[in-house]
């Protein structure tokens, strides 16, 4: 009895399954109609999609530095004396964390904040951004505001917007390969000269931020050297004046207990003097090491123009429009068929 019920059951399915097979095909007219539209619609889309323009630059992340060689033997010397040169570079800019760094919002925006030439106009990277990208414009939500002058709240949420923008859409770091230490950075931008300029200005602000970071302790191991060669030296003249006037006095003075201010005079004036000479000797060692410093980045491939446009294809685009018209069409028709079948029932 229950294989005379599965039977019948299984008999209804086939009928019905012939139904609407014969239904359906009683629509293919209006189903490759609506497929045609929709092929149409798919390359009128893929034709109107602008062009992009992908800028691409390669570039290796230098290991952490150790102090060797001429400059390791010179940090060793600086240190009998007290003084730390930098021999060495910190991790911060490892190459894991350039991956990271570049697209960080601070060293984003810093490259927008910069003045460069795109199509003949100079002026901010975020201003070029804003006019090439017009629906920021027509964006109801975003007060108009210029980034020249004062900033506000309004520029700050304008500029981590186009930040978010950028680092979502449109800008890629990725290395080359497992093998390989060189790294891949790229932009999309539907302006070739804005998307080289972009990618050239974010790596030239890392590389400041790795120079001004990487040289720090050098830099205040100067400063502080050049100011004390400075007061050393003048107390070193304030010395040197005071014993001669001393030893002009004591011209006719034959005993030592009358000539001891003179011999305390000398006795400073040539502590002074070894003071400034070591000094000194240290300062052109701060130097030396100051122009020794390399930056990290080591730039391999920058873009070139014209770049490498992409555009959606259009036979792609016309035929995934084919497979969804002739979808939505079978969707509406079964739909459409069991909506009677009930009312019918």
């Amino acid at each position: 009895m229950d294989n005379y019920n599965d039977e019948i059951q299984l008999k209804d399915i086939l009928i019905k399954l012939s139904d609407y097979k014969t239904y359906l095909f009683g629509k293919k007219f209006v189903i490759i109609a609506v497929s045609g539209l929709f092929f149409i619609l798919g390359i009128a889309f893929a034709l109107n999609d602008d062009k992009k323009y992908i800028a691409e630059l390669t570039f290796v992340v230098e290991g952490q530095q150790k102090g060797g060689g001429a400059l390791g033997s010179m940090s060793g010397l600086a240190s009998q004396f007290g003084f730390d040169v930098g021999g060495s570079s910190s991790s911060t800019f490892s190459q894991n964390n350039i991956l990271e760094l570049l697209k960080s919002r601070g060293v984003v925006e810093a490259t927008l904040m910069q003045y460069r030439e795109v199509n003949k106009n100079n002026d901010l990277l975020i201003e070029h951004y804003l006019y090439i990208n017009e629906s920021w414009e027509k964006n109801k939500d975003l007060t108009p505001v210029s980034f020249h002058g004062i900033l506000t709240q309004d520029n700050d949420s304008i500029s981590g917007g186009v930040w978010m923008n950028i680092i979502e859409d449109k800008l890629v770091v990725e290395l080359q390969s497992d093998e390989a230490d060189i790294i891949n950075l790229s932009y999309t931008s539907v302006n070739e000269e804005f998307a080289k300029i972009f990618v050239v200005t974010l790596i030239e602000q890392m590389s400041k931020m790795y120079i001004s970071h990487q040289t720090a302790q050098t830099s205040n191991t100067l400063d502080f050297l050049s100011s004390r060669a400075d007061s050393v030296f003048i107390e070193l003249e304030m010395a040197e004046e005071e014993f001669a006037k001393v030893k002009d006095i004591n011209q006719r003075i034959v005993k030592a207990s009358g000539r001891l201010k003179e011999l305390q005079l000398m006795r400073n004036v040539e502590v002074l003097n070894t003071m400034y000479l070591e000094i000194v000797k240290n300062l052109e060692l701060s130097k030396l090491t100051l122009l020794n410093q390399t930056p990290i980045i080591q730039i391999i491939d920058k873009p070139i123009l014209p770049l490498k446009a992409e555009r959606k294809s259009s036979l792609a685009l016309g035929l995934l429009g084919v497979f969804l018209g002739g979808f939505l069409s079978l969707v509406f028709f079964i739909f459409r068929k069991l909506f009677n079948d009930a009312l019918l029932d």
